[in-house]
């Protein structure tokens, strides 16, 4: 990535930043210039040559440049002799030495400005990106992340992100101060002595074509490196998740061994990318050393000749100026290193910011914001992947009002189906009609503000219990029947049989309750999702069984929760347990993506077919484990 891309992408929102660093960075170079000047008549007085046969020539705007210079210096060193002949070589001599003082003070006042604007701009680029990928992560579909791993993509936003941060952030402080520093001390070196420079500079580009061997390896070896890390992420994450099944089955070492391999192929990904970064500094070193020494065989060979154009303290000038400018080239190649190894980390961040959304909005979206008539699924078929459907010509219909169960073996498609209503994905076939308009034809938000969500594992934050059961409703609008939001969330608590366990706590509703929840069993995290959505007051509800994991205790306190949660409501229940979907409106059964059977749950039994064979197969489970436990 180009020092000019680099700012147009990063740097464009803080130009006024830029502006301010650019004029510090340029006002310390011209400074500096004007404290290295002071060497040339210490010099001189130094070697004894001040006495100069030159008389003082005013300046005129209308000559040639070179010899507007060529005056000023004269007129300089008259000066010099006669301040040295009036006061002596002594005086003028702390006179200089007060005069570098003072320039070399401005210099370092505006050096540490530059950086002072620099600072705002270095976080806030970090800020934007950080920002920038999370908001994508945030509006990603579902189906994005079903194909990705979650370690790689935690990767991305931890390691991916650090990196730039720590190459292309930190090249930037360098690519805003040190191209100015070049280009300033180039036209000086240029104006002291052309043919010198000219020279100088023929050698350049052999020194640059080596640098940029070694920076373009970087770029392969540090996106390799990167993706290691994102699999050594991958896999601790998935220990941590499944840490019972890997116990359970005695595979710690199969694991160990496995994490071994990764870490040891990182390794040595990072022992290359580094030894490579290493090898900057002293390539670069040994180059300018090369550099200086032919400069002085070739400046030695232009004092000595008969034409000379420039003298001895001159030529010393020259030298500090060339050798102040090897400190920032140095530089300069290293954050070309930097930007190298870090724009691989920022491609893998691109990768995830270039991602188009599926789920779209139409331009032409209607607003809704309640339920009339009926959902209808309308010859629905769908798929994760093109190859295989898992849902094959689904027709539906739930009416407003109706609890509609959904049954069937794991893997046929129950939760799809459920999922397809807020848009989660979107059907290859088909679609999906809420009082007639199809559901790719609404406000997105205004849809899923419309659903209440219940799964079967509850998802919960690690934050207050308040916190979690308003996290569906913007606080900052009135509560609902004129009450105060405290009230509210008791309310709702109180419904889904929560409050009390609440109360109980060390804060009550201000308690922390850990990651997902940690700190309550599964029934309280069950009830405080609940109470969730009851504050949100949906008309529609999708409910992915709730009670399938708890103990009889906590199973009867979140059902009689459900229980209060579906009055006068829409509800589509993903039933485990059929027992808990008895009382039904419609119970249909699917199979391998198709409804095999619909109906209520009496005349289903008495249809003695799939339905028949699932109850009495729950049954024998029941039966077994009863005489187990007696």
């Amino acid at each position: 990535m180009s020092f000019l891309s680099l700012i147009r992408r990063f740097a464009r929102p803080y130009r006024g930043l830029v502006v301010l660093n650019l004029m510090f960075n340029l006002l310390s170079t011209i400074l500096s210039l004007f404290s290295f000047a002071a060497i040339i008549p210490v010099l001189r007085i130094l070697f004894g040559i001040s006495s100069v046969d030159v008389t003082y020539v005013p300046l005129s705007g209308a000559m040639r440049l070179d010899v507007w210079l060529t005056t000023a210096k004269d007129n300089m060193y008259y000066l010099l002799s006669e301040q040295i002949n009036h006061y002596g070589g002594g005086t003028v001599l702390a006179m200089l030495g007060l005069f570098l003082a003072l320039m070399t003070g401005l210099k370092c006042l505006t050096a540490w400005l530059a950086n002072y604007y620099m600072v705002p701009i270095r976080t806030g680029v970090l800020r934007d990106l950080r920002k920038q990928l999370y908001d994508k992560i945030v509006s990603l579909p579902i189906g994005y992340f079903t194909q990705e791993k979650k370690g790689d993509v935690l990767s991305r936003m931890t390691n991916d992100v650090n990196e730039v941060e720590a190459s292309i952030m930190s090249a930037l402080d360098v690519l805003f101060k040190d191209p100015i520093m070049i280009t300033v001390y180039l036209l000086t070196l240029f104006v002291i002595s052309w043919r010198l420079t000219l020279f100088v500079l023929i050698l350049l580009p052999l020194a640059g074509w080596l640098i940029g061997r070694i920076g373009r390896s970087l770029k392969r070896a540090s996106k390799r490196g990167q993706e290691q890390t994102a699999d050594i992420l991958s896999q601790i994450e998935e220990t941590l998740s499944g840490l019972r099944v890997v116990k359970a089955f005695n595979a710690e070492q199969k694991l160990r061994a496995r994490f071994d391999r990764l870490i040891n192929d990182t390794r040595l990904t990072f022992n290359r990318i580094n030894r490579r970064y290493y090898l900057a500094h002293p390539v670069s070193e040994f180059l300018g050393t090369c550099l200086i020494a032919i400069i002085l065989w070739f400046g030695g060979v232009l004092i000595l000749s008969e034409h000379s154009t420039i003298d001895a303290a001159t030529f010393i000038y020259y030298l500090i100026i060339f050798y102040s400018i090897i400190n920032p080239a140095k530089d300069l190649s290293k954050a070309g290193y930097s930007i190298r190894k870090g724009t691989a980390s920022l491609e893998r961040i691109d990768k995830i910011l270039a991602v188009q959304s599926t789920i779209l909005e139409a331009a032409d979206a209607h607003s809704i914001s309640a339920l009339n008539e009926a959902i209808c699924y309308e010859h629905i078929s769908f798929g994760y992947t093109p190859e295989r459907l898992v849902l094959q010509d689904i027709d539906l219909t739930i009416r407003k009002g109706q609890v509609v169960a959904l049954v069937g073996q794991s893997g046929s498609g129950k939760t799809t189906l459920a999922d397809l209503l807020p848009r989660f994905y979107d059907v290859q076939q088909g679609c999906i009609t809420i009082d007639g308009t199809d559901i790719r034809q609404l406000r997105l938000r205004d849809l899923r503000e419309m659903i209440g969500y219940v799964n079967q594992d509850a998802i919960l934050f690690n934050d207050t219990i308040y916190n979690n059961i308003t996290f569906g409703v913007d606080t900052s609008l009135p509560a609902p029947d004129g009450m105060s939001w405290q009230q509210a969330v008791e309310r709702a608590a109180s419904i889904a049989n929560a409050h009390d366990f609440i109360m109980a706590t060390e804060q009550g509703y201000q308690t922390v309750i850990g990651d997902r929840g940690a700190r309550l069993s599964g029934g309280q995290r069950q009830r405080i999702s609940i109470a969730r959505a009851i504050l949100k007051n949906p008309p529609i509800l999708l409910l992915d069984e709730a009670t399938s994991a708890l103990d009889t205790e906590s199973e009867k306190l979140v059902q009689e929760a459900l229980e209060h949660l579906m009055q006068d409501r829409t509800t589509l229940v993903i039933a485990h347990r059929l027992s808990t979907v008895r009382h039904a409106d419609t119970i249909c059964v699917l199979h391998e993506g198709c409804i095999v059977e619909q109906g209520r749950h009496d005349d289903l039994l008495r249809r003695n077919g799939y339905y028949r064979r699932l109850t009495d197969m729950q049954a024998d489970s029941s039966r077994n484990e009863d005489a187990q436990h007696a």
